[in-house]
């Protein structure tokens, strides 16, 4: 949706085009990041407009770690990244919302190293147990990045943290890129992810490109992703995808809504749900 609209018209757009849910970003941009520091009125005047409205936010997006990663050589950016982290906790606790979907990345815009790796551990062990007093569980999202762009090595770090309140999120145009670029497939990446996946993102995407691919025009077949995560037990379901000037976009909101429909429809056929 144009980022002109305000958070209310947003919601009232995604009721109208027949949405259940929606997912606030927090990305790199200020504007964006910004968002950690509504006060008390801002985040009441929210609530109160998913009240009105009758849609609520049901996770966050917090993709701004990719310009403040956790293991970030430079101490400050560090705690820029933590200092994030909390914030984006506390701003899902204070809204009611019980899941964030953080970046799988150790770093991103400096190359990864063994002691990138290490800082990124630490740090994810206070973030957790920030998110564990919070009742917020976060959630790696697969990325594009070899640090984390399977299911199965987001993984390695739930087993290694061993916390209720860290799982995985998988984005399914990421997944079908790593299967593609690993010789696997979608099912057998997900699959070991059986009993921490906390929901899934239903992205499309084309070998090397990961961003604005229109559903139908990439190679992630979502009845088999849907069924697939069905049968593993995911029941939340976010279709991510983006505005790129369309004048249509209220038309297209609609179509993309129906085309995941569809498929979820086609999973839940398949597994006789």
């Amino acid at each position: 949706m144009p980022s002109s609209l305000s958070l209310a018209e947003k919601l009232t757009v995604a009721s109208e085009a027949s949405y259940d849910y929606i997912e606030l970003s927090i990305d790199e941009t200020d504007e964006k990041l910004n968002r950690l520091s509504w006060d008390h009125s801002e985040r009441k005047g929210l609530l109160d407009a998913m009240d009105s409205i009758g849609i609520r936010i049901r996770s966050i997006c917090l993709s701004g770690h990719r310009k403040y990663p956790l293991g970030h050589p430079d101490f400050a950016v560090r705690q820029r990244s933590m200092a994030i982290m909390c914030d984006a906790i506390c701003l899902a606790s204070d809204l009611g919302i019980r899941l964030i979907q953080i970046a799988g990345y150790d770093v991103y815009y400096v190359p990864s190293s063994e002691e990138s790796k290490k800082r990124f551990a630490e740090n994810i062990a206070i973030a957790v147990e920030v998110a564990a007093r919070e009742g917020v569980i976060l959630a790696f999202e697969t990325m594009e990045t070899p640090f984390m762009d399977t299911t199965a090595k987001a993984m390695h770090w739930v087993h290694e943290m061993d916390s209720p309140y860290l799982q995985v999120y998988p984005d399914t145009g990421n997944v079908t890129n790593a299967a593609a670029l690993y010789g696997t497939t979608l099912e057998a990446d997900l699959g070991t992810g059986h009993g921490h996946l906390a929901a899934l993102h239903l992205k499309e995407s084309n070998p090397g490109v990961y961003r604005e691919v229109p559903y139908g025009h990439g190679h992630v077949d979502f009845k088999e992703a849907t069924k697939v995560a069905l049968s593993l037990g995911v029941r939340m379901f976010v279709g991510e995808f983006w505005y790129t000037g369309e004048e249509d976009w209220r038309n297209l909101l609609k179509e993309n809504g129906l085309f995941l429909r569809s498929a979820l429809k086609e999973g839940e056929k398949a597994l006789g749900l």
